[in-house]
């Protein structure tokens, strides 16, 4: 009898656990310790300090977590501590940043793999950084920390801001605010490990992430263009444990920077009390353009949102500057960042009788050849190579013009307006205009 009643409680335990299933283990979660409210994405090794006071303020008084990714280690640049440079130069900046970082609250830092690139051209940087691969790291970074915010450089060439490695690095953030919720971008990353507690396993077992917002910053030298068109954070705030203003909290960051220190302690102080000066990109979680950075945000997650993507132009002839200008012509209504190309009209910059590289586009779109004669309208004493003004453009195709012009110079520290119109079968087909600043930056173009 006994033996009956545990052979049925046996079977009934069977068909217990067939009908209902057995409880599987808790889906195992991203690694929490990486989580941050806001991943800054730079070029270089201290160009964090450009938003150093603001965020010192916010890990202080609002408890938020953040980390930054830059894109390079610095190998190009000078020394003013010593006689070190190219790969040695990297190591030691990767250790000044992680001190200075440390100094105002910033634990986590990671490095990618470009080389210093310096110049002014953002499709020199993307080439030499390998573009693809920078993004997929990028990616990736975005898919640890799982940021709300991104905080970069902002992808424009303008005067100040025209150095080609803080461009790229805004450029991968962004397509990386764009896709490191789309599980088809590196789709390897989010596949999941077969047995995460062994080795030899492929995936990376990450998760999609879609972060809310992201805010663009700038060192051009001229911030008339962009009151209003972002948060403006002062650096006055006192802070509580050490007692000194935030600025003075960037600028002692700064000073751990000792290969870069090539600031006058008049120029130190005027940088860091400057107040922070964010340029909104874009939100998708709502909020208005010049509020808060965290108005609108939520510990939730939120679903991938595809933006808009490449779209052709009309069907036409048309004449636009080329390079970096019409890259970004392209890119900005892409990412849906198109209020971008609101702050500045083209604009470039050149020392006194240096020649100044000018790519100029004539894209012809129609099914028929086309003549195209092209005149420049340039400043007096200026000079243009090469001089041929009539190109010929086959259908659905474009021809790439390379100039280079050359200012007076006795124009030295003047803005110059230059322009050139197009024309086909007798009427204008696009007048292209670039403003230029008559003043070396010490960067090749």
């Amino acid at each position: 009898m006994k033996l009956n009643l545990l052979v049925a409680f046996f079977f009934a335990c069977i068909s217990i656990s067939i009908a209902y299933g057995q409880q599987a283990e808790p889906n195992p979660q991203p690694d929490a310790r990486y989580k941050v409210d806001i991943l800054i994405v730079v070029g270089h090794p201290d160009d964090d300090i450009e938003v150093a006071a603001y965020i010192a303020m916010l890990i202080e008084k609002q408890h938020k977590t953040v980390a930054v990714v830059y894109g390079t280690r610095g190998n190009s640049g000078g020394n003013a501590a010593g006689p070190e440079q190219s790969k040695a130069l990297s190591d030691i900046r990767e250790m000044e940043a992680r001190h200075s970082l440390a100094s105002y609250g910033i634990k986590n830092a990671w490095f990618m793999h470009g080389p210093d690139t310096p110049g002014g051209d953002v499709l020199h940087s993307l080439e030499t950084w390998g573009h693809g691969q920078a993004l997929e790291e990028i990616v990736r970074l975005v898919r640890i920390t799982r940021p709300e915010v991104i905080f970069t450089w902002m992808p424009n060439y303008v005067v100040g801001e025209n150095h080609d490695d803080h461009q790229a690095a805004a450029v991968i953030a962004t397509e990386a605010f764009d896709l490191a919720a789309n599980p088809l971008a590196f789709p390897e990353q989010v596949e999941a490990p077969r047995n995460r507690l062994s080795i030899s396993n492929y995936g990376e077992g990450l998760h999609p992430w879609q972060p809310k917002k992201i805010y663009y910053f700038t060192d051009a030298n001229h911030f008339e263009f962009l009151k209003r068109k972002g948060p403006e954070y002062p650096t006055s705030d006192i802070s509580a444990s050490r007692k000194i203003p935030y600025s003075r909290v960037a600028a002692e960051a700064w000073g751990y920077y000792k290969t870069q220190n090539d600031f006058t302690d008049a120029q130190l102080k005027e940088f860091s009390e400057m107040p922070v000066q964010l340029i909104f990109g874009k939100s998708l979680v709502g909020g208005s353009v010049a509020g808060d950075v965290f108005e609108g945000i939520t510990s939730k997650p939120i679903a991938y949102v595809r933006a808009r993507g490449y779209a052709p132009g009309p069907a036409d002839v048309e004449l636009e500057l080329g390079g970096p200008w019409a890259f970004y012509h392209q890119f900005w209504p892409a990412h849906n960042i198109e209020r971008l190309a609101d702050l500045y009209s083209p604009e470039a910059q050149v020392g006194p009788t240096e020649a100044l590289w000018v790519p100029l586009i004539i894209r012809n779109d129609t099914d028929n050849t086309k003549q195209v004669n092209i005149r420049a309208s340039l400043p007096q004493g200026w000079k243009q190579q090469p001089q041929a003004t009539v190109y010929t453009v086959g259908p659905h195709d474009s021809y790439s013009i390379q100039l280079t012009v050359t200012p007076e110079a006795s124009q030295k520290g003047s803005w110059q307006n230059l322009k050139w119109d197009a024309e086909t079968d007798g009427k204008n087909v696009g007048t292209v205009t670039l403003r230029v600043k008559i003043e070396s930056n010490g960067l090749p173009q």
